[in-house]
């Protein structure tokens, strides 16, 4: 689709106007043969061929077009897809600004906040679906899918994903500490982790993956080059040239800085935009950012694994659509009285004459550097 690259200046912002445009030429667009949906650990695929046959190509064309437009999209989308479905399953509660409990919204955790990429890629697809067919596809669903988009966008093999989630109504930034994996955890938390969500450790090993596009902040890896023990100022499980290239795009953190001007480093510097194997050679060869990455080829359990996966691309790519669709059906809502379709993503529909009371969360500096370092190295907890 060439509707989003009308001009350079648009760079990532699309008018009103523009996504009123879109809406028109996708609902006059050709409609496509419908097909029975099949019932899948309770979603469907093809959910929305009779309500809303259109609804899956309309989140992969947008998807496609913000990609082509920002690279940073595409593991954005894997990301806020993952950091919702790990905490409360996939309910789309990560995308809510405020909720009916007043309770501060999982968006602003400091694990999340500036750090997702992507979120205006769901307003795009939601608000387009809203035009050709109110009320019919969820927020949820609309994530799962263009996760699954943003992966092939990214060189992955298509994998189907099932529809039929509705919207959750609650969102607390305070289920995230304790439940969450972060940077600084090993191989045994993330193991626990991940078990209590249903996912094993092929699972984790698999979905770290997803580290084979996208990058880090500085400060996600800075106790890794600066300060790391008593004895070694450098992780020594660092490849030493690596190490000095990284001390040298990243300063040293200071308690006062800002973290949304902390820089990205790439997680993957020889193929950072293609979702391959060459995520877990990197991994064998000591050139990884974060801790929770570096411990997968450290840890006899999860070596194997990635050994496994450094050696066969086409063997990983199968298993990360496989994990991604487990991942899809984590906690999933899908009665009437379990959730909803909501209008717009950000918000719990409201019944007639119900209101909610309007929180403004503050805006930047959201979080100081040091809460920053310490969410990201430690979860707020010491493992």
């Amino acid at each position: 689709m060439r509707l989003f690259e009308a001009t350079g200046i648009m760079s990532r912002r699309l008018s009103m106007a523009m996504l009123f445009v879109l809406s028109l030429v996708l609902a006059l667009a050709p409609r496509t043969a419908v097909v029975e949906a099949v019932v899948v650990d309770g979603l469907q695929v093809g959910y929305y061929n009779l309500s809303c046959p259109e609804a899956e190509q309309v989140v992969r064309d947008v998807v496609d077009a913000e990609v082509a437009m920002n690279r940073s999209i595409a593991p954005g989308l894997i990301r806020i897809f993952f950091h919702d479905c790990f905490i409360t399953g996939c309910d789309a509660s990560i995308l809510l600004d405020e909720t009916p409990a007043g309770d501060v919204p999982e968006k602003e955790s400091s694990a999340n906040g500036f750090t997702l990429v992507g979120l205006r890629t769901i307003d795009v697809a939601k608000t387009t679906l809203e035009a050709m067919c109110p009320r019919t596809v969820s927020c949820s669903d609309i994530l799962a899918f263009a996760a699954r988009d943003a992966a092939v966008a990214a060189g992955l093999p298509s994998y189907e994903v099932g529809g039929g989630r509705r919207d959750g109504v609650h969102s607390r930034m305070d289920d995230l500490p304790g439940n969450f994996p972060v940077p600084g955890h090993t191989v045994p938390r993330l193991t626990e982790l991940f078990a209590s969500r249903g996912l094993s450790q092929e699972d984790l090993v698999t979905l770290s993956g997803a580290h084979s596009i996208g990058g880090a902040h500085c400060f996600m890896f800075s106790n890794r080059i600066y300060g790391f023990s008593k004895t070694s100022e450098v992780d020594p499980s660092l490849d030493p040239a690596f190490a000095e290239r990284l001390r040298k795009l990243c300063p040293r953190p200071k308690p006062d800085d800002n973290p949304q001007e902390s820089r990205k480093v790439p997680f993957d510097e020889r193929t950072s935009e293609k979702l391959d194997n060459v995520y877990y050679q990197e991994l064998l060869e000591k050139r990884s950012l974060l801790t929770s990455d570096n411990t997968l080829a450290l840890d006899p359990k999860t070596r194997p694994i990635v050994e496994r996966y450094a050696k066969d691309d086409a063997l990983f790519q199968k298993k990360f659509g496989e994990a991604m669709q487990k991942v899809s059906a984590l906690d999933v809502l899908l009665r009437p009285d379990q959730g909803q379709i909501r209008r717009d993503c950000h918000v719990v529909n409201k019944a007639r004459g119900q209101h909610f009371p309007i929180i403004r969360w503050p805006r930047p500096p959201r979080h100081p550097m040091q809460q920053m370092l310490n969410w990201f190295i430690r979860g707020f907890q010491q493992d």
